[in-house]
C-alpha cells in the first residue's frame, strides 16, 4: 500500500530545522514502525513538500497513525507543517 502526504511548512518555519526532524522521525519513528517497508520525502521549488510511505498493509499504516499522535518526535515534525494544507491519499499496489 502506497500512501502520499502533501503539505506545506508554516511561514515561521526554518527549513534546515524541518529536515532535521523530518531525518529523526525517519529514523526514531518512522522505521520503527511494524508494516513500514519505505519512506522518503521530497519538495519542489514551489515549497510544497511530500512524504511518501510504502506499508506492508493499510492497517500497519493505521497503527503507526495512531501512535503518532503522541509521540514526542512526530509531534515535534507536526509542528513544523501547516496543518490546513496536510492532504493524505492511499493508493493499493497492483503487483
Amino acid at each position: 500500500m502506497i500512501e502520499i502526504t502533501t503539505f506545506r511548512l508554516t511561514t515561521a518555519t526554518d527549513e534546515d530545522a524541518f529536515r532535521a526532524a523530518d531525518k529523526r522521525l525517519q529514523s526514531d519513528f518512522a522505521y520503527r514502525q511494524a508494516g513500514l517497508l519505505r519512506r522518503t520525502t521530497a519538495r519542489n521549488d514551489q515549497g510544497d513538500w511530500i512524504v511518501i510511505d510504502l506499508w506492508r498493509t493499510a492497517g500497519d499504516a493505521d497503527a503507526s497513525g495512531a501512535r503518532r499522535i503522541d509521540d514526542p518526535v512526530a509531534t515535534r515534525f507536526m509542528s513544523f507543517v501547516d496543518a490546513t494544507t496536510v492532504h493524505t491519499e492511499r493508493y493499493d499496489t497492483l503487483d
